[in-house]
């Protein structure tokens, strides 16, 4: 089962602001579909951002949204029900900056 490291607040359901997260994923994230299936759920939610393999076998991703919608993107990270294996996900909430168009990998 995957750890949540992050330290940043909850988003209220109830609060349909826009807002950024960055987080990153470690464990066996990489060569298994984890972008594709993120890019997935993250269309699937209606999200923007992007979505990154890094040089230390960790995944970056960015997503702007809804605070709810990010909300169950986070739940969804730390979930066990992504592809590989989740060994703790960092994150953090920021207000959204709308410089996405859509969900893709880098």
């Amino acid at each position: 089962m995957a750890r949540h490291a992050g330290s940043a607040s909850e988003p209220e359901s109830s609060d349909a602001g826009s807002v950024r997260l960055n987080a990153r994923v470690y464990g066996l994230v990489q060569g298994v579909g984890f972008r594709y299936w993120t890019i997935g759920k993250a269309e699937e939610l209606g999200l923007a951002g992007t979505v990154e393999n890094l040089d230390d076998g960790s995944v970056a991703l960015v997503a702007e949204g809804p605070a709810w919608k990010i909300h169950e993107l986070r739940e969804w990270l730390n979930s066990g029900q992504t592809p590989g294996r989740v060994e703790r996900v960092e994150d953090s909430l920021s207000a959204a900056e709308g410089s996405f168009q859509g969900f893709r990998a880098r």
